[in-house]
């Protein structure tokens, strides 16, 4: 794969959790490539099926969702709904041909900075090695 590959990276984080420990590896100057855009959602238990797809209609390489640990949830219950909507997001995504291996779950809390900064890099190294994602626009019939 060519060397000047940036991949587009779409973090959808929960408020209360891992946006938080995204500020504060900012705030650590904790360095993680630049590769992320990142939409703050209330609860990752709000995430829609829409969401991730219209992130790959806009050009994203790969996706990630990343809420609260399991009964952490600022909502209570968020992160519970989160994990049961993915099981079946999972199943449709495949169905529907995109490659399961650019979508990424993960529970990160507040507190854990360096824990974000490691993901943003590997998901970073990872994607590039597996080049830019055409498979979306290819399924929907998108013109490059």
């Amino acid at each position: 794969m060519s060397g000047d590959f940036e991949p587009k990276i779409v973090a959808y984080l929960c408020n209360w959790c891992t946006y938080l420990a995204a500020d504060l590896a900012g705030t650590n100057r904790l360095e993680y490539p630049a590769n992320v855009r990142i939409v703050r959602l209330p609860c990752t238990g709000r995430i829609d099926f829409n969401l991730i797809i219209k992130a790959f209609e806009m050009g994203a390489d790969a996706v990630l969702v990343s809420g609260c640990h399991p009964g952490d949830c600022h909502y209570t219950a968020g992160n519970y709904h989160a994990r049961r909507r993915w099981i079946l997001f999972r199943e449709l995504l495949d169905v529907m041909g995109i490659d399961l291996n650019r979508i990424h779950f993960a529970w990160i809390s507040a507190a854990e900075s360096k824990k974000f900064q490691q993901l943003m890099s590997d998901m970073t190294s990872r994607i590039r090695e597996m080049g830019p994602y055409t498979g979306y626009r290819e399924i929907a019939g998108i013109e490059p």
